[in-house]
């Protein structure tokens, strides 16, 4: 039996056989190789090559089951076993209830409500993708399929990948806690707080010891606390040059400055020269907030120049600083969900600002007021003019543009005191550059109101 070869001219595998018409069943739209026998009723496609077939492979494990027939691949082994992981999340079905999905021949597909399941479920995610993907199937998982509840059992706790989303999740679940499991969710939140801190504490230090050294500035400084190129810079107009043999400095010998004003730091000083206050919102969209905000705050009330006092609200005020030494205990001690006040809050803030010239206040909201919108505004106004450098974070998170009330950040934006989101990377800087009362640096100025 005689075949024909349909070709498309230029195009040529690597073998020297044509490639002809296009497949419709092929996603990338690439030609084909298909024969064709004469005599009808007998056509019959050849094996797709290596590439193609790669291709198909990977477009079944995009497009999931339902795409089986039209690619005409079929899976087996490790790729049969992330396409079972993927579906049980992605299903057709389970975006709609726990157990949901979709498969061939109607066999339901997802996670269901049992634990020892969704267990499974955890550490075939682990075994087959990265960490990085692993944290956002977990996160997927627990908003599509309403798996929070699961939570509250040690061993689902100890098969999660933890990350900062997980914690905010297991805040929010604090109060309906059991007592068994909360030592295992202790750990875990402890597990994050650590590799957060290592992350961010040296820098965050770097840059604030910095800050707070050109801070503290003095024009009659003791010999060993003068900046000597600051110093010498000062007073370059002053230079005198001092005649002399030649080869002692030149013709005409070695000059000198005399130094009319003198640069340094009161480096010697152990108290505090600086006050901080970070007013953290509460409310359940903060959560990745409240955590960074806890882990920086510990940070802070660790630098003997600082004076740091932690605040976090919803309705209600609560002072955390005399838990400061563990960040742990400030997460487990806020309170995720609610409303908000940050009238009231600021209020609180403002009564224990004694020292305003040299206090940071630090609002960690989006916005979103539930009490007062005048007095608010009034109060950030009245401490911007006593002397507090006020800083409004729309969010403190690598989670992107969040929502906010653009009416709000418009308004603190018109005080001065302009509302940006900031990520964990630039807290350090926005803080060196509150403290030494210079021009923040906002990542993005369409964020600036």
């Amino acid at each position: 039996m005689t075949t024909t070869t349909t070709t498309d001219p230029g195009v040529t595998d690597p073998g020297g056989s044509a490639h002809g018409a296009t497949d419709p069943t092929d996603p990338t739209g690439e030609t084909m190789e298909r024969t064709t026998a004469q005599a009808p009723g007998t056509a019959r496609p050849t094996a797709p090559h290596a590439p193609d077939a790669e291709r198909l492979r990977r477009w079944r494990m995009v497009l999931g089951a339902d795409s089986a027939d039209s690619t005409g691949c079929t899976l087996t082994g490790q790729d049969a076993a992330m396409d079972g992981a993927l579906n049980a999340l992605y299903g057709g079905g389970a975006g709609k209830k726990p157990g949901g999905g979709r498969g061939a021949g109607g066999r339901s597909a997802g996670l269901g409500a049992s634990a020892p399941s969704v267990a499974r479920w955890l550490g075939d995610i682990r075994t087959y993708f990265p960490s990085s993907v692993v944290q956002v199937m977990q996160r997927d998982a627990i908003d599509r399929l309403g798996l929070a509840a699961l939570l509250l059992e040690p061993e689902m706790l100890e098969a999660v990948e933890a990350d900062v989303h997980l914690v905010g999740t297991l805040l929010s679940l604090n109060k309906a806690m059991p007592e068994t499991t909360k030592e295992t969710a202790r750990a875990v939140v402890r597990k994050v707080v650590e590799d957060l801190e290592k992350r961010l504490e040296s820098r965050t230090r770097a840059t604030l010891t910095g800050a707070l050294d050109r801070s503290a500035r003095i024009s009659r400084p003791r010999h060993r606390d003068i900046d000597w190129n600051r110093t010498i810079r000062a007073n370059l107009k002053n230079y005198l040059p001092v005649p002399g043999p030649a080869g002692a400095g030149g013709p005409e010998g070695r000059g000198t400055i005399v130094p009319e004003r003198l640069i340094g730091y009161g480096r010697a000083s152990r108290s505090a020269k600086k006050d901080v206050v970070l007013c953290i919102d509460q409310s359940g969209s903060m959560a990745a907030s409240v955590v960074y905000a806890s882990v920086f705050g510990a940070v802070l009330a660790s630098m003997p120049t600082l004076s740091t006092r932690l605040v976090v609200f919803d309705t209600a005020v609560v002072d955390l600083t005399d838990q400061l030494d563990d960040p742990v205990d400030v997460l487990f001690g806020t309170q995720l969900g609610g409303g908000t006040d940050i009238n009231r809050a600021l209020a609180y803030c403002q009564s224990k600002i004694t020292r305003p010239a040299d206090t940071v206040v630090v609002l960690i909201s989006d916005l979103y007021e539930g009490g007062i919108r005048d007095e608010m505004l009034k109060r950030v106004a009245a401490m911007k003019a006593s002397g507090v450098q006020f800083v409004t974070l729309l969010a403190l998170s690598d989670e992107g543009a969040p929502a906010y009330d653009h009416e709000h950040a418009a308004a603190l934006g018109a005080l001065g005191a302009p509302a940006f989101a900031c990520t964990p990377d630039l807290f350090p800087d926005v803080m060196a550059a509150a403290i030494e009362k210079r021009p923040l640096p906002i990542p993005d100025k369409e964020t600036q109101q």
